[in-house]
């Protein structure tokens, strides 16, 4: 498994940028709440140890076990099912043995490796009907049991992660074009129903999130309120912010105005801080990580590789656009982790994990 490589094609730069972001979103968790900066340091040792060994090893003979990865997806995420831990009205979380995690974070990574070595044994047959109905068969488990935990949020990542790698695959032009026909129309129809006072289709709060963002001065008090705040947050910030772990009366952090801001709202301590700076730089990381996990992609030795360095690159740019999307209310509020940012050791790791297989299959490209 393990392979002679060449130092000079280790992709340090790629490294440097993953580091230089973890280490902000270690700062801003310090300032949301200093108790936990300890914890997402340890999680960041974890996970840069793992990507190292990952990136040594040859992906090619790892993706053999992807059935493997497959049945431990699902099993795991029946586990949550069956035994997981609740907390705010969500079953999410497996507690094994003192570890607690979130399968369904590992679960973004697992899938896609599955669906690269998939894809890759069946890629002369991805203009065939058969094939594209086997991937959404194999797709659908996964995430009907992720979307019952509840967790719509990582639901909609993993589905936009799984259009990206069906794309990414080669998926024929003449399905994409039907799937969009049929798709643009039914969002349309969903969203008018779910609006609707008696609608059945979603939780009576999820319906509340869409409305507090469709008509906020109706719910400023109530479910716009963690927007509305995280809006002031970002604003208050100005050009280069209040300045780190500010003692300032007048900041939206300190007076407790948002909830769970190491989590989904990080973004607003950010940019009440740091500023417009602090908020540039974390969305110019985003893009970069991202642009060269694609710059990987494109070398890749062959189409496992491409997918697996696209799949993370998606992976790591769509998340943060809709968590900066949240945070700045351009979309309704979904609870999504901000990559390599938000506090959160699952995904923290299982992002690493995903950089060590791109970090091989960089080793690996074509010359």
């Amino acid at each position: 498994m393990l392979r002679q490589y060449h130092i000079k094609d280790y992709d340090f730069k790629l490294i440097i940028l993953a580091v230089s972001l973890t280490v902000i979103g270690i700062l801003a968790i310090g300032s949301a709440q200093e108790s936990l900066q300890s914890r997402q340091i340890a999680g960041f040792v974890l996970g840069f140890f793992l990507m190292v060994v990952i990136s040594l090893f040859d992906y090619s003979v790892l993706l053999r076990l992807n059935w493997v990865m497959y049945a431990a997806n699902i099993g795991l995420l029946l586990l949550v099912k069956e035994m997981g831990v609740e907390r705010g009205g969500a079953q999410r979380w497996l507690n094994i043995f003192g570890i607690q995690f979130q399968p369904s974070e590992t679960a973004k990574i697992l899938l896609l490796l599955f669906f690269a070595q998939f894809i890759m044994k069946h890629k002369d047959e991805m203009d065939s009907l058969k094939i594209i109905g086997l991937c959404i068969l194999l797709f659908l488990p996964p995430i009907a049991l992720i979307y019952k935990q509840p967790d719509m949020s990582t639901s909609i990542m993993i589905t936009m992660l799984f259009c990206i790698i069906l794309f990414v695959g080669g998926i024929s032009w003449k399905y994409i074009i039907m799937a969009v026909a049929v798709a643009v129309p039914a969002f349309v129809i969903i969203l008018t129903l779910v609006l609707q006072p008696d609608q059945q289709l979603i939780d009576s709060y999820q319906q509340k999130r869409i409305l507090a963002w469709l008509y906020p001065e109706e719910y400023a008090n109530a479910e716009a309120y963690q927007q509305n705040n995280s809006v002031i947050a970002i604003g208050s910030g100005m050009l280069y912010g209040k300045g780190y772990n500010t003692n300032e009366i007048s900041s939206v952090k300190n007076g407790n105005f948002i909830s769970e801001p190491e989590t989904d709202f990080i973004y607003a301590v950010i940019g009440e801080e740091f500023g417009f700076v602090g908020g540039c730089a974390v969305i110019v990381l985003l893009i970069l990580i991202s642009f060269e996990c694609i710059m990987v992609a494109r070398r890749s030795k062959d189409l496992a590789g491409t997918i697996i360095a696209a799949g993370v690159a998606s992976l790591i740019g769509f998340q943060g656009i809709i968590n900066i999307s949240v945070a700045t209310s351009v979309i309704p509020n979904t609870g999504i982790p901000l990559p390599f940012v938000s506090y959160g050791l699952t995904s923290l790791v299982s992002l690493y994990i995903g950089l060590g297989f791109v970090l091989n299959v960089r080793l690996q490209c074509k010359k």
